[in-house]
């Protein structure tokens, strides 16, 4: 694929955008920019096993997304697998020289949120902005282009060792990355890559690695009371509103710890029927983040007290799950030095950066992580792509040259060997 081609192909992904477990037209359209490339291709359980996922997206909301991805041109046949086994791909091209295993994570999914629709915009001035409700706040339309790029490149075959780019769902949420490793994607890396554009920093600078970052864990919670006459029988109700209002206002007032960055948030409450009856349900997400894995163990346990003794008091019951999880990188020194050299013989880069902080967090650090484990070598790259908007904004844009950037990068890493 030519550089048109490819622009045309992530802006065909910004435009029909998304969200996590829900990635149909997507994965279906990597596929068909695959297609006759001598490269191999799994999907469904080979590559992704759903059976651990907690508030998977229930079948209305399936079904709503798989119309949406039918009516914007998916094939109805690969829509309705990817329904039935999930939105995972893998591609993996072989060199024609022994050498080492790569895998390079490029996640797929967008944010549930609504982009922006002027002329501010540059998508929406172009005409590609997304109207499906999601959006590409976050730059994996540019990722999945990076990965579909990089295999026509490699399908020369004329490298050392193997590449295999993994087509990530649900990244946003920390939930995509573990149902990959739950189905074996990891069996034999010896390299694990993440790549991911920075839209805070100038076009086409290279960070070697991020270090760092948060591990998080997210949690799905909810209150059961009793409903009652709010005003003839408020006795007999057990409010479960004040309970999960109670505990959020205790959970944002846990302590911080000394020495380690914490982060605690209540992202979304639902609750209630009506104005006059006590509520007997309420729904809680809630996040808490740290910058040392063992800090962020202790962490959740004292939000799961807190939710656990708030329901006690006010006599409901309660249930709480973790629905994703991180954790921190931190990067080998011999893979950065080369990327760091492999940056070097580029042109058109402003700087070169060896490592910068990660400032949220990202589940490829668990396959980075595992593939160290198990004796091999992690990285995390991050590519600047000078967006006018920061990540998670309904004006992100970024600079599109970011994606052939990366792409040379990449290529120039796999190359070298």
């Amino acid at each position: 694929m030519d550089r048109d081609q490819l622009i045309s192909f992530r802006r065909d992904l910004h435009a029909h955008a998304e969200p996590g477990f829900l990635e149909y037209r997507t994965a279906g359209r990597i596929e068909r920019a695959l297609a006759g490339l001598p490269v191999t291709i799994r999907s469904g359980s080979q590559v992704q096993d759903l059976s651990g996922v907690v508030n998977y997206p229930d079948p209305a909301t399936r079904e709503h997304w798989a119309q949406l991805a039918i009516a914007g041109g998916a094939d109805p046949e690969r829509t309705a697998y990817f329904v039935r086994h999930g939105t995972a791909l893998v591609a993996e091209v072989a060199g024609n020289q022994p050498g080492p295993v790569w895998a390079i994570r490029t996640d797929i999914d967008a944010l549930p949120i609504r982009e922006a629709d002027d002329d501010r915009h540059r998508p929406a001035r172009d005409g590609y902005h997304s109207t499906t409700g999601a959006m590409h706040a976050c730059g994996h339309d540019c990722h999945a282009t990076i990965g579909v790029s990089l295999l026509h490149r490699l399908s020369d075959h004329d490298f050392p060792g193997a590449v295999r780019i993994f087509f990530q769902p649900a990244e946003e949420g920390v939930r995509g990355a573990q149902t990959m490793i739950d189905a074996g994607v990891l069996e034999g890396v010896d390299r694990m890559l993440g790549v991911h554009v920075a839209g805070g920093k100038p076009t086409s600078t290279i960070v070697g690695s991020v270090v760092g970052g948060m591990a998080t864990r997210k949690l799905a919670v909810t209150f059961r009371g009793v409903a009652a006459h709010a005003s003839g029988s408020p006795q007999d109700g057990r409010n479960a509103l004040l309970a999960a209002a109670s505990a959020s206002l205790s959970i944002m007032s846990l302590p911080r710890f000394s020495g380690t960055d914490t982060r605690l948030n209540v992202g979304t409450l639902h609750a209630g029927d009506n104005v006059n009856i006590v509520p007997a349900l309420a729904e809680m997400t809630c996040e808490a983040r740290a910058t040392d894995d063992e800090v962020i163990e202790d962490l959740t346990a004292r939000v799961l007290q807190v939710i656990a003794g708030t329901a006690d008091a006010y006599r409901v019951e309660q249930q709480a799950v973790i629905t994703g999880r991180a954790v921190t990188i931190s990067p080998d020194d011999p893979l950065v030095d080369k990327i760091i050299a492999a940056a070097g013989q580029l042109d058109g880069v402003p700087e070169i950066q060896r490592h910068s902080p990660q400032g949220g967090s990202d589940d490829v650090n668990l396959m980075i992580r595992g593939v160290q484990a198990a004796g091999g070598q992690g990285a995390y790259i991050n590519v600047g792509a000078n967006s006018p908007a920061p990540h998670h904004n309904p004006y992100f844009s970024p600079d599109e040259d970011v994606i052939f950037t990366a792409a040379d990068l990449l290529e120039r890493v796999v190359r070298n060997g």
